[in-house]
């Protein structure tokens, strides 16, 4: 499989102009730095996706924020300067979000023609502002379609989304994530690619039993839920069912046999299919264990997936650098670190 270039090993900087408490310049201005990224960069990362919500780019008539751009080409520029890539992901447009603690219509952005007009308004300003950065610079036109049912209305943005990026950076790269959150199984409803710097994404945070333990924003999950990874499948099936009340998902698959990297294997396979038929790259843009989970199964579960990015060439982005309930610059994280670079 054709690799995504200089995205191969990379971290998200979520919370920071994303999903924040609230809105703060002090915050905005301080918790992502250039010492942020020159200590990404020496860990052995290769880029950082950033993801940014509309209300730091742009007013609610629509009119641009300059400070907002001005954080993004900070970044740029410190990337630059530590040799890594950067990914801008729009995380949340204006009229629509994939937050489940954000009550909304998922279904009306894509069958708006004024609320596209203003996506796609705001992305010709992103690409402006980058356009003398394709060498470093990635575009994600937007974070986590949540609903299925909008799988070919979703296609049908990005058709036009690829055209307005194509006029004004020709030669960045472009990642396409599809519907139910962008989940492994639904790479194959996205259309083929038009050319060849157009990436298949996916985010992966299975078996979600685990990565999602005690998860306050899930609401069937317990807070005081735990879980190791690995255990046997059945003990995960059943602890499911009795523990969540949950009984679909990818682990009650009949070709589930165990937890490794041959679950990977397996969840992964239709999405590299489709990559190999296309001769696309094949990204995952967000995975990770909430940081609520034990640092030996966090380990053991990191090398499992990457096992399996590694056998196909993957490139990844980690769920989350700082905070956000996933992230690794904390206290804890120091009893992990020299295994975690190694699985890096």
């Amino acid at each position: 499989m054709r690799k995504f270039e200089g995205f191969q090993k990379g971290v998200n900087l979520g919370g920071w102009i994303s999903q924040f408490a609230e809105y703060d310049l002090e915050h905005f201005a301080t918790f992502i730095t250039e010492k942020d990224i020159e200590y990404i960069a020496s860990l052995g990362f290769d880029h950082v996706r950033v993801p940014v919500d509309y209300i730091v780019l742009e007013d609610e008539e629509g009119n641009p924020i300059e400070t907002g751009y001005q954080y993004l080409k900070n970044c740029c520029e410190w990337c630059k300067k530590h040799g890594l890539h950067m990914l801008v992901d729009l995380h949340e447009c204006y009229g629509y979000s994939f937050d489940p603690l954000k009550d909304m219509d998922r279904r009306k952005f894509f069958y708006d023609d004024e609320l596209q007009a203003r996506f796609f308004k705001l992305w010709e300003r992103i690409a402006t502002a980058f356009k003398d950065d394709q060498d470093v610079i990635a575009f994600e036109p937007l974070n986590e379609v949540v609903l299925q049912e909008v799988a070919d209305a979703w296609n049908g943005i990005v058709k036009k989304y690829i055209q307005l990026i194509r006029s004004i950076c020709p030669n960045s790269y472009i990642v396409i994530g599809g519907v139910m959150y962008n989940h492994v199984s639904n790479v194959k409803l996205l259309d083929p690619p038009v050319d060849d710097k157009i990436v298949y994404n996916f985010h992966c945070y299975e078996p979600f039993l685990f990565t999602h333990q005690g998860a306050y924003w899930v609401d069937y999950m317990p807070s005081d839920f735990r879980i190791k990874y690995p255990l046997p499948i059945e003990d995960y099936r059943r602890i499911s069912k009795e523990a969540i009340d949950v009984s679909n998902g990818v682990i009650f698959l009949d070709e589930v046999k165990e937890l490794g990297p041959e679950f990977f294997e397996i969840i992964f396979k239709d999405a590299v299919d489709a990559a190999e038929k296309f001769d696309a790259p094949l990204y995952c843009g967000e995975y990770g264990a909430i940081d609520l989970s034990d640092n030996p199964s966090k380990i053991n579960w990191l090398r499992d997936i990457h096992t399996a990015f590694d056998n196909h060439g993957i490139g990844r982005a980690l769920w989350n650098y700082k905070e956000k309930d996933f992230g690794f610059v904390d206290d804890s994280f120091a009893e992990i670190k020299d295994q975690f670079i190694e699985i890096l």
